[in-house]
């Protein structure tokens, strides 16, 4: 069987080539699903998609009418797909339920050092062999408080570092984690966790419930010197409202590797033309914002193992089993 890749990063490649191989062939393209590739995948039963494809209800009727029955999502996250819709149109969808928390949490912490000690500013200055220390002052992590939104396995993985930080921790989720508990998290109540918190942390799944939970009103809520950080989805923050906020001096830094728009931008060299999206420009003005490019997942071990279990679930499908991958 060829099974059809979008998406596909020039690194994940022959990683899936190798991983499908010698049962299937997998044909990768860089390009994302969208109204107008959708008809590409015309006579493949099974397509893998990324995070950042468009399955809407528009484009999962080409594909059911091309005759893909099958879609093999390479991540957790499963907000770019309407899932009613493929369900009417009896397609199957499955996703990468879990893989490495660490990389992501540890890129969390990554941001956060970076923003906290003004390390790109750092490094940008020192290029021009400027030494100077001029506002590169940063805090001790050590004694202050962290909020986790979000206490699942990379939420706890997260909490994990801050306690090796010496922090105090406040964690703001619908089930509790007794990982977290052991850590010595305290649960507290969203409006708390922001209101406590000199640093948060976003490790929420995006559904309705979250969508924008940190908004005008949250961010009106935080400390002035906290520093916000999201390695989740960019739809739990409110864009625009972050601007404003900025624009008005709060916040002490920022570190987004995702952003609510980043379709059609992350994940592509743009450097050659006119950034279109204002509101990302003008994010990105903010001396103490650092964004990046939806990387946080991107090691060996995490990749190789959302490479096994897209394998997984495509054999599954294809000898009618089901696991909890499948939606």
């Amino acid at each position: 069987m060829e099974i059809v890749a979008y998406g596909v990063l020039a690194t994940e490649r022959p990683l899936l080539e190798q991983a499908f191989a010698p049962s299937h062939q997998v044909r990768c393209l860089d390009l994302f699903l969208t109204p107008d590739t959708a008809p590409t995948a015309a006579g493949h039963e099974v397509i893998s998609s990324s995070v950042n494809d468009t399955l809407d209800a528009g484009v999962l009727r080409v594909l059911a009418d091309g005759g893909t029955r099958m879609i093999a999502q390479r991540a957790t996250g499963h907000n770019n797909i309407d899932l009613g819709r493929a369900r009417d149109l009896g397609i199957t969808v499955a996703r990468v339920s879990a893989y490495s928390p660490h990389s992501v949490a540890e890129f969390a912490w990554a941001l956060a050092l970076a923003v906290n000690r003004r390390v790109v500013r750092a490094a940008s200055r020192t290029r021009e062999f400027d030494f100077r220390l001029d506002g590169l002052m940063g805090r001790d992590f050590h004694g202050r408080t962290v909020g986790v939104l979000g206490t699942g396995k990379i939420g706890a993985a997260f909490a994990g570092i801050a306690a090796g930080f010496g922090m105090r921790l406040l964690g703001c989720d619908v089930v509790e984690n007794p990982r977290c508990r052991e850590l010595g998290l305290e649960y507290v109540e969203r409006d708390r966790l922001f209101a406590e918190s000199d640093l948060v942390s976003l490790h929420a799944p995006l559904v309705p419930d979250t969508r924008h939970v940190v908004d005008a009103a949250a961010l009106a809520t935080m400390r002035d010197d906290a520093i916000l950080i999201n390695t989740s989805r960019g739809g739990l923050i409110d864009t625009g409202a972050l601007v404003e906020t900025l624009r008005a001096g709060r916040l002490d830094g920022v570190g987004l590797d995702v952003y609510e728009e980043e379709a059609g931008v992350f994940f592509r060299d743009r450097s050659m033309e006119v950034m279109t999206d204002d509101v990302l420009a003008r994010l990105m003005t903010f001396r103490n914002v650092l964004v990046t490019s939806h990387q946080a997942y991107f090691t060996r071990e995490a990749v190789g193992e959302i490479v096994r279990t897209t394998v997984r679930n495509v054999e599954d499908y294809l000898a009618g089993r089901r696991s909890d991958d499948f939606l």
